[in-house]
């Protein structure tokens, strides 16, 4: 594996007095339910397009009503997503963002808001390890991490330590998942189950798949209770509250990265993602 753009973390602060990222997320997802709608699941990439405006995007998403907040780690080799969210981690590097721009992220929010690291597993093993990887995100808060690059099977110690120390793994199921591996996956899910929506990448999609409430029913039913979450290609109020009718959570990325990006500063940034989300939310409650 390449070991790119990476550096050492060193500082570590005290854990947050929450419960275990598994507990923490579930009663997320729960109190949404409560209030008959599902989560609002933004995303965002941490230090894009600058360390300021990501801290600012982070504490609008919490003020705006976010149940949950997946917060990207920037790397240079980011297999599962598109050229938005490509584009932002390209110009968060180049910037300077490291681990540690992410973890000063999730601290400044995960008091307030369930955070869920999406990284990839170079990352992981660059950083001291799984067991040294959790510790530094349980440290900042972080309640879960999304591997994108660490199918079922594969390095199975990244989960058992993740396990060890309470950070959730959040496993991925594509439309091309196999009944079999499905149920395999829904045995060991922590957190939620991130459904991708449709073959491909992050980013923007015209519409909701036709075959994507087939495949939600499917993992709700193989998840045996954990919640079950959808993102990739989500990018309006209407499709939000469309996949809310049938998920428990709805996951925004490419979209508010792309309002971020084009706000020009830090507040005009905050300001986008704030009005898009009330939008969402009030679109999820209908």
């Amino acid at each position: 594996m390449t070991r790119k753009n990476l550096q050492p973390v060193t500082e570590v602060h005290p854990p947050a007095s929450h419960p275990l990222g598994d507990e923490r997320i579930r009663a997320a997802f729960e109190a949404a339910r409560n209030e008959g709608r599902a989560a609002l699941m933004p995303y965002l990439m941490a230090g894009f397009p600058d360390r300021e405006t990501s801290l600012a995007v982070a504490a609008a998403y919490a003020d705006a009503g976010a149940d949950v907040i997946e917060l990207g780690v920037p790397f240079s080799d980011p297999l599962a997503d598109g050229p938005t969210i490509h584009a932002a981690a390209t110009a968060a590097l180049a910037n300077g963002a490291t681990l540690a721009t992410a973890l000063e992220v999730c601290r400044s929010v995960s008091e307030r808001v369930p955070v869920v690291l999406m990284v990839y597993v170079n990352m992981v093993i660059a950083h001291g390890g799984a067991t040294e990887f959790a510790r530094l995100a349980l440290a900042a808060g972080a309640s879960g991490a999304i591997v994108p690059d660490l199918p079922l099977g594969e390095a199975e110690d990244i989960r058992d330590a993740f396990n060890a120390e309470g950070l959730a793994l959040v496993p991925l199921v594509a439309p091309t998942t196999a009944p079999e591996r499905l149920a395999r996956i829904g045995a060991v899910a922590k957190g939620f189950v991130y459904v991708v929506s449709t073959v491909g990448t992050t980013g923007e999609r015209a519409e909701v798949p036709p075959a994507l409430a087939e495949l939600v029913a499917a993992t709700k039913a193989a998840s045996l209770g954990t919640p079950v979450a959808v993102g990739f290609g989500i990018g309006t109020p209407a499709q939000a509250a469309e996949v809310g009718r049938i998920a428990d959570g709805v996951i925004i990325g490419s979209r508010l990265v792309r309002a971020a990006a084009e706000a020009g500063s830090a507040e005009g940034a905050a300001d986008a993602v704030a009005g898009f989300l009330g939008e969402t939310r009030v679109a999820l409650a209908r």
